[in-house]
C-alpha cells in the first residue's frame, strides 16, 4: 500500500468510523463470526468502514438504516477478511429490495438458443454491475445462519468468481494454490451431487449447488462461513480447498472459541 493510499485509509477510518454502539448491536450475537479473534473482528471492522465509502446501498422502496449497512458490510467483508477489501473493487451499487424480487429477461445459451427466464430471486450479482439482494432473505439468513444460507456470502462469492471475467466456479486462485486439485476436488464433488440428486438421494447441502459450478462455489461457500461443519464432515477435500482459497478455517476457529 503506497503513502498516499494509506493516508486515504487513515483518513476514512478516522473521519467515517462505524459508530461503536451501531457495531456491538450487528456483531454482538452474529452466528458466522462466531470465534474470530479479536484482532479478526477489529479488522473486519475497519474492512467494513472503508467498504460502506466505496460502496452505494440503495434501497428500493426500503429505508436503508445504520445497522442495515453495516449488517452488509459485514457479511460481504467477511469472506475477504485475510484477502482484501481490493478484491471487491470494480463495482459500487448495493440494491436492496423489501423482500425477493421478480427478474424476466432472455437469456442465449451456449447454442445460440435463447430462453426466456422468469424467476422470483433473493439476490443476484452482476459482473461490473450492481449486488441485488433481499432484505427479509438477509434477516432469515441471519435468524438461521447455522443452516447454511446467506445470501450476502453467495453473491459476494459470485463477484469473487467473477474477478477473472467469467462466472465458472473457479476465482482467480492464489499462486501457491494448484489449479488442478482446485478443479478435481471441485468437479468430483459437484458430479456427485448431480448423482445424488438424479437417484433422489438425501443430500447434505441445498440442491441448487447443483445447479452449474458458479452456483456450486457460492453455495459451498454459503456452508464454510455459517455451517462449516456440513462441508468438512461430507466434503472434507472441497473444505480443505475453501480453507487455502479464503485463508480462513471457520470450523476450527468455532471449536476453539
Amino acid at each position: 500500500m503506497n503513502f498516499f493510499k494509506r493516508a486515504k485509509t487513515r483518513y476514512i477510518l478516522h473521519r467515517h468510523p462505524i459508530e461503536q454502539a451501531v457495531w456491538h448491536a450487528v456483531t454482538e450475537n452474529l452466528n458466522v463470526l462466531q470465534g474470530l479473534s479479536a484482532v479478526e473482528k477489529a479488522h473486519l471492522r475497519e474492512l467494513s468502514t472503508l467498504f460502506l465509502q466505496e460502496k452505494t446501498i440503495i434501497g428500493v422502496n426500503l429505508t436503508i438504516t445504520d445497522n442495515m449497512r453495516v449488517t452488509l458490510a459485514v457479511h460481504a467483508c467477511l469472506p475477504v477478511l485475510h484477502l482484501g477489501l481490493s478484491l471487491l473493487a470494480g463495482w459500487t451499487d448495493i440494491l436492496i429490495y423489501p423482500s425477493a424480487f421478480h427478474v424476466a429477461r432472455d437469456e442465449r445459451d451456449v447454442d445460440g438458443i435463447v430462453h426466456h427466464q422468469d424467476r422470483i430471486l433473493s439476490g443476484e450479482a452482476w459482473s461490473r454491475g450492481p449486488v441485488i439482494l433481499s432484505w427479509e432473505d438477509i434477516e432469515w439468513d441471519i435468524k438461521e445462519g447455522h443452516h447454511g444460507h446467506s445470501v450476502i456470502i453467495h453473491e459476494i462469492a459470485h463477484k469473487l468468481d467473477m474477478l477473472d471475467g467469467s462466472c465458472n466456479g473457479m476465482p482467480p486462485l492464489h499462486v501457491a494454490m494448484s489449479i488442478p486439485d482446485w478443479t478435481q476436488t471441485l468437479s468430483a464433488a459437484y458430479q456427485q451431487l448431480e448423482q445424488d440428486l438424479m437417484k433422489q438421494r438425501p443430500t447434505t447441502v441445498n440442491a441448487y449447488a447443483a445447479s452449474s459450478p458458479a452456483e456450486f462455489f457460492a453455495v459451498f461457500s454459503e456452508y464454510f462461513f455459517t455451517a462449516p461443519q456440513v462441508i468438512h464432515t461430507h466434503f472434507s477435500d472441497v473444505y480443505e480447498q475453501l480453507q487455502l482459497y479464503y485463508r480462513q478455517d471457520p470450523l476450527n476457529r468455532r471449536q476453539s472459541g
